[in-house]
């Protein structure tokens, strides 16, 4: 089993929208260990929602914390620590499917999960690679150079970028600035389905092809 953290530049960025397309070109199977907030539904049933392949398997949240906030505050209002290596621990046991593990994370890689530890931490833990989601908005140049320098920092593999949205044509660029290919951009869409993203992954399917 191989698995790829999709990641982003910040919260509300796509990436539950991207882990389904690329879970859907991939036939991958998906966990996202950590939930902070499910009022209005998970993200794992999300993906569960917009994917129509029959392979992908759908694994359990660790910690499905309440708060929709930093998923360390999300824990302390529970009496709950984050524990990075219990979620190593279960990642290590999850049944192995001889297929793609896409991991979701929480926010962006900074992210708080405890008082020592940030998502870019647990991304290394787990000896996952990482595919950077880049929503296209005012400022996102900078998050996306910010996040793909600390993921070099920390030298973490980096596949590719996913862009979502179209607020200027600067994705060339980033991946000549950072050396990161291009995986595939998300045209903008006001509510995703299972047939949109079933139209995307086949887009993406033959890049994804070539880059694993």
């Amino acid at each position: 089993m191989r698995s790829i953290f999709i990641t982003g530049t910040g919260t509300g960025i796509g990436k539950t929208v991207c882990s389904a397309v690329l879970a859907e070109a991939l036939k991958a199977d998906y966990w996202k260990p950590i939930q902070a907030g499910f009022e209005d539904g998970t993200d794992a049933g999300s993906v569960r929602e917009l994917i129509s392949n029959e392979k992908t398997f759908i694994h359990r949240e660790l910690y499905k914390l309440a708060l929709p906030a930093s998923p360390h505050i999300s824990a302390r209002a529970e009496g709950l620590t984050i524990d990075t290596d219990l979620i190593a621990a279960a990642h290590h046991d999850l049944p192995n499917q001889n297929n793609y593990l896409l991991i979701e994370g929480a926010g962006g890689i900074m992210v708080p999960l405890n008082e020592k530890e940030f998502v870019i931490d647990l991304i290394k833990k787990l000896n996952a690679s990482a595919i950077i989601v880049s929503r296209n908005y005012l400022g996102s140049i900078n998050h996306s150079l910010l996040t793909a320098m600390a993921l070099a920092k920390y030298e973490i593999p980096v596949l590719g970028w996913v862009f979502n949205d179209q607020f200027m044509h600067y994705e060339d660029e980033l991946v000549g600035w950072t050396g990161i290919p291009k995986i595939g951009s998300l045209p903008w869409q006001e509510k995703a389905d299972q047939r949109f993203v079933a139209a995307q992954a086949e887009i993406f399917r033959p890049v994804l092809s070539s880059m694993l």
